[in-house]
């Protein structure tokens, strides 16, 4: 049944996403603002059909740590695809921190590029951090809720992976304190795997962190808090299916 409730969805997910950006890309016309409300959209249905297909709840905890409006730097734990959708649906106007790469994709990569999502060259060393905090910046003005994962890519959940220092940077460069997110999402969508699996994804949101903390000091907190957070998630202790990644 997994399998076949899989199938469903990966075929739903893949379709509607491919149909649904060709009808969009004329919103591209739209100044950025509109253009996120068709893409919201479409991260609604994902996380509703994910539901309704396969089974697998978002349950959503410390809402009152995210700013209904205006600007805001979250930092969150990425462990699946599902971690790039959900924000979109969360926060009103998100701006994520993504590799370049991405914004290139046909179709998708234009539509990221025309909201103002970040793209960042992660080959390009200091400059690709200068872009990063001019970028940051710029959104933090707009108003925007910035989103970054500062492992800096898709962690399984029984692997580790340190803390990168960007997410220290862009906080002294807003001024904007860092809000931490756990979550264990890969345990229901695992990285590059074929299989969901049903139950609850947890997304907790934490209170924030003062920007002013030291560089070290920062990074070290916010990976200790996260990492915390994670082990205490109820689905924390279930065990995890390799085999599908």
């Amino acid at each position: 049944m997994v399998w076949l409730r899989s199938a469903l969805f990966n075929a739903f997910f893949f379709g509607f996403s491919a149909t649904y950006a060709t009808l969009i890309l004329p919103a591209m016309l739209l100044p950025r603002r509109l253009l996120l409300v068709p893409i919201r959209f479409w991260a609604g249905v994902v996380v509703g059909a994910l539901r309704v297909i396969c089974g697998v709840r978002t349950e959503v905890t410390g809402r009152e740590h995210l700013p209904k409006e205006g600007a805001a730097l979250i930092a969150a734990k990425h462990q699946s695809a599902y971690d790039t959708i959900v924000w979109l649906w969360l926060l009103p106007d998100p701006a994520y921190v993504v590799k370049r790469e991405l914004l290139n994709i046909p179709v998708w990569g234009w539509l990221m590029r025309g909201s103002g999502q970040i793209g960042v060259d992660r080959s390009a060393g200091a400059s690709a951090m200068r872009h990063l905090l001019r970028a940051g910046q710029r959104a933090a003005a707009e108003g925007r809720q910035l989103v970054i994962f500062p492992e800096g890519t898709r962690v399984h959940p029984d692997e580790y992976r340190p803390y990168q220092p960007g997410i220290a940077a862009l906080a002294a460069a807003t001024g904007l304190p860092v809000i931490p997110v756990a979550t264990d999402s890969g345990l229901r969508w695992g990285r590059r795997a074929f299989h969901k699996r049903p139950g609850v994804i947890h997304v907790h949101i934490m209170p924030p962190l003062p920007a002013d903390l030291r560089r070290e000091a920062l990074v070290r907190r916010l990976e200790d808090t996260i990492e915390g957070a994670v082990k205490r998630l109820p689905a924390s202790g279930q065990p995890v299916d390799k085999s599908v990644d």
